[in-house]
């Protein structure tokens, strides 16, 4: 049987997560408090194989019943049941943005400030953490995105190891991404933006593409960035990152940083890395180029 328990900090994709593996065909349990952890092991375990995999879900929300989950744990080992931890992670940034889209308090400071609450909740889980066989961060992963990482772990049985990267192309009248581990600036390269015959476009359009990447300085950034990417890599998983965010900056994030955010995409993947890519502000200057 596979047992697995899906925890970690509110806002991270728990529900979300839950129903992807109930997709799965696992059997599904909500909120279980800790305490009932082992009497439902032995239930499921009885059931001689009409139930072959098991998902639920033990958080923060049980209260003062949560510390009972280690001591829950130590029984199901005692029983010789065999079980895996996946924890959901997020960045506080992102945390918050969700949880004020969603208009829901925190549960650990359903009155007071929303990073308080976070914060707590970071302490209290850190132990269960640093348990967890697997680790998924989903500061930046989309709904289908999440799924493709669960189908690789609960179906095709691959660990998850390594680090997912995320490429983010950004303009910096915009602001700096807040969840980025690395920023490059390109705002040194020739701009599109001048060319009367490109201003309209983005970085997403063959001429775009040609103009920005056709200069000698594009191509030596481009092989040092990749160079020093794939040396920094190794070093982030040893440190227990399971994701890497790497913003790509111009003035106003349609052009320039397009390309070569897309550029760097294309290396890592050629290279064997799971990468994701968001433009985030493509679309932000489109009225100001039409003008």
């Amino acid at each position: 049987m596979r047992f697995v328990i899906v925890t970690g900090l509110s806002g991270a994709g728990k529900t979300q997560t839950i129903r992807c593996l109930e997709d799965l065909g696992f059997y599904c349990v909500d909120n279980l408090p800790p305490a009932l952890l082992p009497k439902f092991a032995d239930l499921c375990y009885q059931t001689e194989g009409k139930i072959e995999k098991v998902a639920l879900v033990i958080d923060i929300r049980g209260g003062k019943f949560f510390d009972d989950l280690f001591y829950s744990l130590n029984q199901l080992k005692t029983q010789n049941y065999k079980y895996e931890i996946l924890f959901l992670d997020a960045s506080d940034d992102v945390l918050i943005k969700r949880f004020k889209e969603s208009r829901r308090s925190h549960p650990l400071s359903p009155d007071g400030r929303l990073s308080d609450g976070i914060s707590q909740e970071r302490m209290r889980l850190s132990e269960v953490k640093s348990k967890a066989d697997n680790i998924i961060d989903t500061s930046n992963l989309t709904p289908r995105e999440l799924k493709v990482e669960l189908t690789r772990i609960f179906v095709e049985g691959k660990k998850f190891e390594g680090i997912i990267i995320s490429i983010v192309s950004f303009g910096y009248k915009y602001g700096i991404p807040l969840d980025a581990d690395i920023v490059f600036d390109v705002r040194f390269l020739p701009n599109p933006y001048y060319v009367d015959t490109l201003k309209r476009k983005s970085g997403k359009d063959e001429p775009v593409v040609k103009y920005v990447l056709k200069w000698p300085e594009t191509q030596q950034f481009l092989a040092k960035v990749t160079d020093m990417v794939e040396f920094l890599i190794p070093y982030y998983i040893k440190e227990g990152r399971t994701h890497l965010v790497i913003a790509v900056g111009c003035t106003g994030g349609r052009h320039r940083s397009v390309v070569i955010a897309n550029q760097i995409y294309e290396d890592l993947k050629k290279n064997g890395h799971r990468v994701l890519i968001d433009h985030r502000d493509i679309s932000e200057d489109i009225e100001e180029s039409n003008k």
